[in-house]
């Protein structure tokens, strides 16, 4: 009997690890092993203790889903990433850009969390 976590997402107990991530064949979600260990845990700190918090405080963990509350220009391109545009499954970094994330129509980008909302 296997001990890894049911999917988050549909419940499923059918899950497994590929590679840092856990997959669920049933509904296709993907979440990363650090964000299942956080949530058991209960913790939402990164392994330095710090915490991230978006632009009202609330804790961000990896995984979550966000919304841009501004707009905002892409560094040497034209791109702009519109206010309210959803961003699923970020990664918590650290440094000055703390959120690793793709938006749809841009690609991979570096956010800063007090520019994002949790859903």
């Amino acid at each position: 009997m296997s001990n890894l976590p049911h999917c988050p997402k549909c419940n499923s107990e059918y899950t497994y690890q590929d590679a840092g991530q856990y997959m669920c064949p049933e509904c296709a979600h993907e979440w990363s092993v650090r964000a299942s260990e956080d949530a058991s845990e209960g913790s939402g700190e990164h392994l330095d203790g710090k915490q991230t918090r978006d632009s009202n405080g609330n804790l961000l963990q990896d995984g979550d889903t966000v919304t841009v509350i501004k707009d905002l220009k892409v560094k040497g391109s034209s791109l702009v990433v519109k206010v309210g545009t959803k961003v699923k499954g970020i990664r918590l970094v650290d440094g000055d850009h703390d959120i690793d994330c793709k938006i749809p129509g841009v690609g991979a980008m570096k956010l800063k969390s007090q520019f994002v909302k949790k859903q």
